[in-house]
């Protein structure tokens, strides 16, 4: 796989409006035009979120995935719920904090690793507060104007 064709595509949003605590990579069930179209970069995660089934079972839902184009009548449905794989010991990790406080598990970045496998990256998440977002605005602010003032 050459360099020029890496797929990164990351949720900006996640880390603004969540403490990440932990990451999880997890493989993605999907179907063949859906992966055609990821390996473009036609994919967006944001408002997208996880959540546990009633058999226990980890899915994605609101990842949107745009219709491939060179696709046919089973082209697949771009706002689908998609099915997450990781081990039982990680599945009921992730439930039973979940369950018990305020957690919550938000998909970060998708990419296709290195033996062309599209795999979503994960993480639980605490909710930042309004003055937490504030925090992270003025401490970005200061960052770049340290980095500017580097340069000169």
């Amino acid at each position: 796989m050459s360099s020029k064709n890496i797929i990164n595509i990351r949720n900006r949003r996640a880390s603004f409006d969540y403490e990440l605590v932990e990451r999880y990579v997890a493989g993605v069930v999907l179907t063949g035009t859906e992966i055609k179209s990821i390996r473009q970069g036609k994919a967006s995660l944001v408002d997208s979120f996880c959540y546990f089934s009633r058999k226990g079972e980890l899915w994605v839902k609101n990842m949107h995935i745009t219709e491939y184009f060179y696709g046919s009548y089973n082209n697949h449905e771009a706002r689908r719920d998609r099915k997450l794989l990781l081990t039982k010991r990680e599945l009921d990790k992730l439930q039973r904090e979940t369950k018990e406080s305020g957690f919550t598990i938000v998909p970060v970045r998708l990419f296709i690793n290195s033996k062309g496998l599209a795999k979503v990256e994960i993480a639980l998440a605490r909710g930042k507060k309004q003055y937490d977002k504030r925090q992270s605005l003025r401490e970005r602010d200061d960052k770049r104007a340290m980095d500017r003032a580097m340069r000169f």
